[in-house]
C-alpha cells in the first residue's frame, strides 16, 4: 500500500511539473495601441515577445507614428517567442487625392507619386474607342475623404486583341500569287523550302550505271511559279494578323 501511494504522489508530482513547464511559458500580450514603435517593442521584448509592423494608415484619433491597432489582441495568451504584428498610424489624411483619369498610366503614375501616394493595384480592361493605357477609373476617388491607405488603384485601358482568322489553304497555288494575297491580307511570307522529288528507282534487271565524279548541281531556287505543296500554319488553323506562313514547294 505505501507503494502504491508513493507512486500516485510520484505521478502527481510530475503531471504538475509538466503543467508549470508548459504553463510557465506562457505570457500575456500588453496592450501597444498608442505606444511609439520603440516603447512597443521594449514592452513585448521585456516579455519574451517579438514585434513587426505590418502595414501603416491613416487615423484622425491616433497621432503620427504610433500603434494603432495590433494582432493578438491584449489580454491573449501566447508563448514566449510570438511574435506581435502592429499597424503604425500615418496621422490624419493631409494630402489630396488627385483625379489622374483620362491620363496616361505613367502620367498618372508620375502624378500619384509626386504627392507622396503609392500605387496599390493595376487592372486592365479592353475599352471599344478609348485609346489603350488610359485611365479609366480610380480608387479612392479625387478628393475623397476618409482615406485609409496611401495607395491608389487603377483601372487602364488594355490594347485591343489582336483581329483572328482562318488560315486558308494555299497547296496548289503558285508561290507568287500566295505571297501577294499574304500581304494584301495583312500576314508576312515566311521560310519557303524547295522540295526535290527523290530519283526514280531503276528497273529491274537494268544494271546500274557506274558513277563518275560530276558537280553537284546548285541547290534549286523558288520562283513565284512555284507550286505549293505544304504550309504552316495548316488550313483551318486560327491566326492573327501578321502571322509568318510557311511553304515547301516545288
Amino acid at each position: 500500500m505505501l507503494a502504491l501511494v508513493l507512486i500516485i504522489v510520484a505521478m502527481l508530482s510530475g503531471l504538475t511539473a509538466m503543467r508549470l513547464a508548459i504553463h510557465g511559458q506562457e505570457v500575456t500580450v500588453p496592450p501597444l495601441v498608442g505606444l511609439t514603435p520603440t516603447e512597443a517593442e521594449r514592452t513585448v521584448a521585456n516579455l519574451g515577445l517579438q514585434m513587426s509592423i505590418e502595414t501603416q494608415y491613416y487615423s484622425p484619433q491616433i497621432a503620427e507614428g504610433r500603434i494603432m491597432s495590433q494582432l493578438p489582441m491584449p489580454g491573449t495568451k501566447v508563448r514566449r517567442g510570438w511574435q506581435v504584428r502592429v499597424a503604425q498610424s500615418l496621422g490624419p489624411t493631409r494630402v489630396a487625392i488627385p483625379d489622374v483619369t483620362g491620363q496616361s498610366e505613367h502620367a498618372a503614375e508620375l502624378n500619384i507619386r509626386r504627392r507622396g501616394l503609392d500605387i496599390e493595384s493595376l487592372a486592365e480592361v479592353p475599352q471599344a474607342g478609348i485609346p489603350a493605357d488610359q485611365v479609366l477609373a480610380q480608387s479612392p476617388v479625387a478628393n475623397a475623404t476618409q482615406v485609409l491607405a496611401p495607395k491608389i488603384s487603377l483601372l487602364v485601358t488594355a490594347p485591343p486583341d489582336p483581329q483572328a482568322f482562318v488560315m486558308p489553304s494555299f497547296i496548289g497555288q503558285p508561290l507568287g500569287s500566295a505571297s501577294r494575297t499574304l500581304q494584301d491580307s495583312g500576314f508576312r511570307l515566311g521560310n519557303v523550302n524547295v522540295t526535290v522529288p527523290p530519283e526514280p528507282a531503276p528497273a529491274e534487271g537494268v544494271p546500274t550505271p557506274t558513277p563518275s565524279i560530276t558537280l553537284a548541281p546548285p541547290p534549286p531556287q523558288a520562283t513565284p511559279a512555284s507550286i505549293i505543296v505544304a504550309q504552316t500554319p495548316g488550313a483551318g488553323q486560327k491566326v492573327v494578323a501578321g502571322t509568318a506562313v510557311n511553304f515547301d514547294v516545288r
